[in-house]
């Protein structure tokens, strides 16, 4: 089974310049933990996770959890995202997919075009796998 056959197409992307609360809230309105950022252009420049918004430190100390994420649009997704992410193509294997997402413990994968400079063309979760493991053994 190939990338393609699992993938969510309908992507939520973010802006580098998009605020943190923003981008928070709208991860949050549409049940995702990834997106996929774009440049200027539509080009893949990074991914920014709902772990990237979370300040891990406050919660050691911090009682109050209200701190637990960074919601300050003076922050921009640029300042909290994971840049050049490691991808993936929507020809690859599933299970290439998964050995990635396995290896480096990652929640999701952007899938790009490589043809058209890296344009976002779906995300691969590890729901996406899972759902696709149950079909295949239904």
């Amino acid at each position: 089974m190939k990338v393609r056959d699992c993938m969510s197409t309908e992507v939520v992307t973010s802006n580098l310049r998009d605020g943190l609360r923003q981008t928070f809230f709208r991860m949050r309105e549409r049940k995702i933990r990834h997106m996929p950022v774009v440049g200027d252009h539509d080009e893949l420049v990074g991914i920014i996770s709902d772990r990237d918004l979370r300040q891990p430190d406050w919660v050691a100390t911090e009682e109050n959890v209200g701190h637990y994420y960074l919601l300050d649009n003076a922050h921009k997704v640029e300042d909290a995202m994971t840049p050049q992410p490691i991808t993936i193509t929507p020809d690859a294997d599933i299970g290439a997919a998964a050995d990635i997402m396995v290896q480096h413990k990652f929640g999701a994968l952007p899938v790009v075009d490589q043809s058209s400079g890296n344009r976002v063309v779906g995300i691969i979760s590890a729901i996406d796998l899972l759902r696709a493991l149950r079909n295949q053994t239904a």
